[in-house]
């Protein structure tokens, strides 16, 4: 089972039907990164689990409601009464999304440790806000370095939210600490470029994919995905056409697709990665590229199932 850590949240998403440039109705949607990754994972058919705290008002009725119609098992949520996180949706005319945050006092935050988790579980996943917002940070940070050390297969999409993130410089120092308990690290080229800060983005990806992660995957956009892999060598699939109606979502299924994948060859161990060839990247690559493609075409957070890339 892979378990994955980390917030889940309401998308406020605009009617792009709306014309004239007037304010629209907000239609929401459920999400939030880790937890789209976990809703993704158990629509391909892989025993997921998802770790965090869900509101007891209506839209963490719903968030829990989705996840077990997915096939997430649900062990490690708790319930609060702190009200869901939310994100205010921007949709610009290519699709692309932007957000603002609605985090104080909500319950994604108050995450318990559960403690070292079961024998059952392969691989575990972080990132997005879970990684930003204390408490709950440093509850998924500790399990992270715990469960790297009993041996678990981790990735981390840190899915940058720069507007969430008051110390940036502190930030970055954080996100290398936990690069060699990493075993796949996926990035947006925002988020890397981000990251990379004044070092110069090829320089930056080559010294974080040494410092740990097994792979190391960048998405483009349009222009495809691409791994670092080995010694350092690029391995490089384009992007699959698509119809876009908003990019919601779209790394979160890569990232699960990816996954999905490792767990489908018996792949989800480090030396197992560090022993796939080019072509077998390029066709776990090619898959995630499918897969999001899927998301990209419908509106909101919605990652095809296993039927749909069969």
């Amino acid at each position: 089972m892979i378990v994955i850590g980390g917030e889940a949240l309401v998308d406020l998403v605009p009617d792009t039907a709306t014309a004239g440039g007037e304010l629209g109705p907000l239609h929401p949607r459920l999400g939030g990164g880790p937890y789209n990754v976990a809703v993704a994972l158990g629509r391909l058919d892989v025993p997921s689990g998802f770790h965090a705290t869900l509101s007891t008002d209506q839209f963490g009725d719903k968030l829990l409601e989705r996840l077990v119609d997915s096939g997430v098992r649900t062990d490690l949520v708790r319930r609060g009464p702190e009200p869901t996180m939310l994100a205010v949706v921007g949709l610009s005319e290519d699709g692309s999304a932007r957000y603002s945050f609605h985090t104080e006092g909500t319950a994604a935050r108050f995450v318990a440790d559960p403690g070292p988790l079961s024998g059952e579980v392969s691989a575990v996943s972080f990132g997005t806000l879970g990684m930003v917002l204390e408490p709950g940070a440093s509850t998924y940070e500790a399990v992270l370095f715990r469960e790297a050390e009993r041996g678990r297969f981790v990735a981390l999409d840190p899915n940058i939210r720069a507007d969430l993130i008051a110390d940036p410089a502190a930030y970055r120092e954080r996100f290398e600490s936990w690069l060699p308990s990493v075993h796949l690290l996926k990035l947006s080229v925002e988020d890397a470029e981000w990251l990379a800060g004044d070092e110069g983005l090829d320089a930056a990806l080559r010294r974080w994919q040494q410092a740990g992660p097994a792979g190391l995957v960048l998405t483009r956009g349009a222009d495809g995905l691409a791994a670092l892999v080995g010694d350092g060598e690029l391995v490089e699939v384009p992007g699959v056409r698509a119809q876009v109606a908003d990019t919601i979502g779209a790394g979160d299924t890569v990232h699960a697709a990816l996954l999905a994948w490792l767990h489908r060859n018996d792949a989800l161990a480090p030396e197992a990665v560090r022993a796939l060839t080019h072509d077998q990247w390029r066709e776990a690559l090619t898959f995630a590229a499918r897969a999001a493609a899927i998301t990209v075409s419908r509106p909101g957070a919605e990652p095809p199932t296993s039927a749909e890339l069969s």
